[in-house]
């Protein structure tokens, strides 16, 4: 019986020094909960000012030589001479290739001498027709060989000319496999000859942008070639019809091209200037947030501050709240009936209503800087223009917009600035070098 007791004894004082022992450690943690600090939230933010924006319309286009031929022979010959080198850049009217032209050029020698002949002979029948001397069928046989061996001289001279291949204006030529000695047929390719400087940019723009449109409005082109170069000029044709497929019209815009990095086929991000300029308050796109009922900010304010209505609130939000803080009374008011009627069965006092929790930042003493916490703002943006946006309500010059950082945030919760890392917010922003 003994042994029993001294068994009971030792489990007793072990639970006992098993529960002490988590007391302790309860207690501990409870006054480690009370001396932790308010939990905070790192974000980024940016002072939201006014910047004047000036419109624009944005497009895709390709590059096109004002002036660009493949150069071909029109005459079939043995190539005789290649003036020219592939990349060289040629003035108008340059010879570039010479076709064997011997027997050509002989026989403009005997056409030449036939319309010496034939001119000799009509000048002398002339004056015999003055004389009376032969008939007048006679002096129009005369001259109509006259006219028949000056065709026969210009043709021939022509062929000759067609020998000779020049470049009709002045460029870039291309790359060619052309050599001496190679026996070319009628429009066989050559090289390819394009003008560089201005060049053309061809681009669509949607219907609905066809009124904000003007011959001589000004563009800028952008090539990925140059991501950090504008190429500046304006718009020289419109379209006058409309693609039924698209609905979009086309547009053909000069560009300068002085330094002609800027080659045919390339692609270009195009901006078109339309309107005047306009001013918005101007935050970074990260600083926007989506919901069901709207686009939000959040603002970092004094405490206190977040309680301020928000006139932006959608009526749908505000009926939603309102119907939430409704059953929020009615389930306290419940719950405080129920305790009334245990306490009154058991004979107790009804317990007293549980005090207002003290808040937990008085009014801070004038040299001791108020908690800044998140307030989530209704908002309705404008435009785009790069990594900005513009917010028309919702927002005024000065407040203090959180611009990363919103996915752990709601309205109160505490907040520590950091912007040491801050988004894009670029109003023409590059691609980056990799």
């Amino acid at each position: 019986m003994k042994r029993w007791l001294i068994l009971i004894g030792i489990v007793v004082l072990v639970l006992l020094a098993v529960g002490g022992t988590k007391a302790f450690q309860i207690n501990k943690m409870i006054a480690g909960f009370a001396k932790a600090q308010e939990p905070q939230v790192a974000v980024s933010t940016l002072t939201a000012a006014f910047e004047d924006w000036q419109p624009t319309q944005s497009a895709a286009g390709s590059l096109r030589a004002v002036r660009g031929v493949s150069l071909s022979t029109e005459v079939a010959g043995l190539v005789d001479g290649v003036s020219f080198r592939s990349g060289d850049e040629v003035k108008a009217g340059a010879r570039l290739v010479q076709l064997n032209a011997a027997s050509d050029i002989a026989r403009l020698d005997a056409l030449k001498a036939d319309l010496k002949q034939a001119e000799s002979v009509a000048k002398r029948d002339r004056e015999q027709r003055t004389a009376d001397a032969i008939s007048q069928a006679q002096l129009d046989q005369s001259e109509s060989t006259l006219a028949a061996a000056r065709a026969a001289v210009a043709e021939q001279a022509a062929t000759v000319a067609k020998k000779a291949i020049a470049a009709p204006f002045s460029g870039r030529l291309g790359i060619s496999a052309l050599n001496r000695g190679q026996y070319l047929n009628p429009g066989d390719a050559i090289v390819s000859l394009q003008q560089l400087d201005p060049i053309y940019v061809d681009f669509n723009m949607p219907q609905k942008a066809l009124a904000a449109l003007a011959v001589g409005q000004k563009v800028s082109a952008v090539s990925d070639s140059f991501p950090s170069v504008a190429f500046v000029g304006e718009i020289s044709a419109i379209e006058p019809t409309i693609d039924a497929d698209t609905r979009n019209v086309k547009v053909q815009a000069t560009v300068k091209n002085p330094d002609q990095k800027l080659l045919p086929g390339m692609f270009a991000n195009v901006e078109v200037t339309v309107g005047a300029k306009a001013r918005y308050l101007t935050v970074p796109q990260t600083a926007v947030s989506f919901n069901p009922y709207g686009e939000t900010v959040f603002l970092v304010v004094p405490r206190g501050s977040e309680k301020t209505e928000d006139p932006n609130t959608p009526a749908e939000l505000k009926e939603t709240q309102r119907l939430a803080a409704e059953d929020a009374r009615i389930k306290a008011a419940q719950q405080a009936t129920v305790a009334a009627e245990v306490a009154k069965a058991q004979g107790k006092e009804a317990p007293a209503a549980a005090p207002a929790p003290p808040k937990a930042d008085q009014a801070p003493a004038s040299d001791v800087p108020p908690v800044m916490v998140a307030h989530q703002v209704f908002v309705t943006v404008g435009p785009t223009r790069g990594d900005q946006v513009a917010i028309l309500t919702g927002v005024k010059e000065g407040d203090i917009v959180v611009t990363s950082g919103q996915l752990k945030l709601k309205t109160g919760v505490k907040v520590a600035i950091n912007n040491k890392v801050q988004p894009g917010n670029n109003a023409h922003p590059k691609p980056v070098d990799e």
